[in-house]
């Protein structure tokens, strides 16, 4: 997984962290919970906010 699979990561954070709020998450936090997911095999640096903003939208859908 690669931080361009937006969707895909938004479905694992949501199937790990069902009773998270993906509001309330900083983006610290996130950038390091998406490095943590099982199969994610990418540079860590190229996690930049626009990145995470996207993933944190994606994850706000995925909750509902």
């Amino acid at each position: 997984m690669k931080w361009t699979d937006i969707t895909r990561i938004a479905e694992e954070l949501n199937d790990k962290y069902p009773d998270v709020d993906p509001l309330t998450v900083r983006f610290v936090d996130l950038h390091n919970w998406v490095l943590g997911l099982d199969g994610f095999d990418d540079d860590h640096q190229r996690g930049g906010e626009k990145v995470l903003e996207a993933i944190q939208m994606a994850w706000i859908e995925e909750a509902k």
